[in-house]
């Protein structure tokens, strides 16, 4: 009782040491670590950013290296071109790293992460920004990657899926970790960018990534290819995993997953393989029409603010902005430039970002979670084992040590009446050693239970009381407990009828009373082990592996079918 009275003072001022719960013993390797990381990058987080050399990317890019706050490193496949934009927009050389990637190649990916790993040594990446994107709505045929799929799946969802496995685990050592995908509009069909023009995103059974997607399967789900339908297609994989990921890792790692759409940047390379008239006109119907048109530069300022804002730390959100359409436009939005509020288009300012609304296809579990293995399968992600977070509080660490060997013995028993399956579908065996600690502790259980145990029990229904009848009573089915007769095993069926139940034969207290505790019988290959809390059963061979280990001694009498198995003084 005084133990566990002081566990109960204890865990009522518990909750006061949970400050001392981050606190950690000087380390001379720590501090090394800490110094090094400070000396490379001094207090800056660090930013992996695809596509950083044209359109989104690059301004993103620009934003975030104007606040001085971040140390940013560019994914790009043309390293030539990235060091010529870099000098135009004059990208600091201490604070941006350009890196060669080619999304087209799944070797590629592997090579960058492992740069960006071995370039940031220690320090832990702090973001992660899916940007990089191909547009190919002209094509008649698919185009293939290096790897043997349809490059815009590839090169927009596949290889970021592909890095953010790489990453995750790194991920989960940074204070504030965020990975955020650039979504669309087209892959949303709860509007009318998404859902009212052809053709529309819809993955259906993903039965061409169940396929393996690979040469001649250039969709998704497995039917002919379309090259708008291909992008569309790969926003909607991007923003249905954005979903996945924060309902399988965000409170493992802390990482916050979102999803973005910055609007329509109309003007963006990403629509450099549209017929020239297209480029010319598409940009006025954008912004004088429908009003949804978006600059480069505000675009942005919009991922940049995902990254930045601590408002978007919040996990499993798709975020847009208000802009767009209005009633009344005309000749003011003309005069405006296209600036008109909304949802969707330019204007509105940083304080204009909400909580998107994702359509039923995004937000659909089940096939999610299908894209996520199909997904694993195709690139050959390697998602890391994460541990569950557990608690600081001390109490729990207390009362865990505890109580370690004695969910041990529970759960040995547990797993002797059903051991569970090897991942091939056979049954798991419990090894020789485990048969023998299990023999060893029921019996030696017995001898406990009819000692102590019994002791305990009395102590027990004095000071609790009897169990009310409401909570034995009111089964709807019938219940099925285990009594003994002359050393053998029998069934006494209690049926519950009107809230009542009928009496067992005998109790196990009474058969505990009558038959040595200390003893194990085998009746017909059946062994019977006693003790003071119930009848339990193991086969003939787990008692003779026990015999051979010399933890009983065995006897036989004349003209008898019983054997009787004593326990050794050694091991009680």
């Amino acid at each position: 009782m005084k133990v566990l009275t002081y566990l109960a003072v204890f865990a009522s001022v518990a909750d006061g040491f949970k400050f001392m719960s981050n606190w950690k013993m000087p380390n001379l390797e720590e501090q090394m670590r800490l110094q090094e990381q400070k000396d490379q990058f001094g207090d800056k987080k660090l930013v992996v950013i695809t596509g950083a050399s044209s359109g989104l990317g690059r301004k993103t890019t620009a934003a975030l290296l104007r606040t001085g706050q971040y140390h940013v490193i560019g994914a790009v496949r043309d390293l030539d071109k990235m060091e010529a934009v870099a000098e135009l927009d004059g990208f600091p050389s201490d604070r941006f790293t350009p890196m060669q990637c080619e999304l087209n190649s799944f070797d590629s990916v592997r090579k960058f992460c492992q740069d960006v790993k071995t370039f940031k040594k220690t320090k832990p990446i702090d973001r992660l920004i899916c940007n990089a994107g191909v547009y190919q709505p002209s094509l008649p045929y698919a185009k293939w990657s290096a790897d043997g799929h349809e490059q815009t799946m590839q090169i927009n969802f596949l290889s970021h899926f592909l890095m953010i496995s790489e990453f995750l685990d790194d991920m989960t050592n940074s204070a504030d970790p965020r990975i955020t995908m650039v979504g669309s509009v087209t892959g949303n069909d709860n509007t009318v960018g998404g859902g009212g023009v052809y053709p529309i995103a819809d993955l259906k059974d993903l039965d061409g990534f169940k396929a393996g997607f690979k040469d001649p399967i250039a969709m998704a789900d497995g039917y002919g290819f379309i090259g708008a339908k291909a992008y569309k297609d790969s926003k909607l994989c991007l923003m249905m995993m954005a979903n996945v990921l924060h309902s399988k890792y965000h409170k493992l790692t802390g990482i916050a997953f979102s999803s973005m759409y910055p609007g329509c940047i109309a003007e963006s390379p990403l629509f450099r393989e549209k017929r020239a008239w297209f480029r010319k006109y598409f940009p006025l119907f954008m912004k004088y029409i429908t009003g949804g048109f978006v600059g480069e530069e505000e675009a942005g300022l919009r991922l940049f603010q995902v990254a930045h804002d601590p408002r978007c730390s919040k996990s499993g959100v798709y975020w847009g902005w208000n802009g767009g359409p209005r009633e009344g436009r005309g000749s003011e939005a003309l005069e405006k430039d296209g600036q008109i509020s909304g949802s969707g288009g330019a204007g509105g300012g940083w304080d204009s970002i909400f909580e998107n609304d994702q359509s039923s296809k995004v937000l659909d579990v089940e096939q999610g979670f299908k894209l996520f293995q199909y997904a694993t399968d195709i690139t050959g992600a390697e998602w890391p084992k994460l541990k569950q977070v557990t608690s600081p509080c001390p109490t729990l660490k207390v009362i865990g040590a505890i109580s370690k060997q004695m969910i041990e013995k529970e759960e040995l028993q547990r797993m002797k009446e059903r051991p569970g399956f090897n991942a091939d579908g056979t049954p798991i065996q419990l090894t020789t050693a485990k048969k023998t600690k299990l023999v060893a502790q029921k019996v030696v259980g017995g001898v406990v239970g009819n000692t102590l145990g019994r002791v305990a029990k009395f102590a027990n229904r004095r000071l609790l009381g009897k169990l009310p009848e409401e909570a034995l009573a009111g089964s709807y089915s019938e219940n099925k407990s285990q009594s003994t007769k002359g050393g053998v095993v029998t069934e006494v069926v209690e049926t519950a009828v009107n809230g009542s139940s009928a009496q067992p034969e005998a109790s196990v207290d009474e058969v505990s009373a009558q038959t040595p505790v200390s003893s194990v019988k085998i009746v017909k290959e059946d062994a019977v082990v006693f003790d003071a809390d119930g009848v339990y059963k193991s086969d003939t061979q787990l008692i003779e592996e026990a015999i051979a280990r010399q933890v009983f001694s065995k006897s036989e009498a004349k003209g008898s079918e019983v054997v009787v198995l004593s326990l050794n003084q050694t091991v009680a």
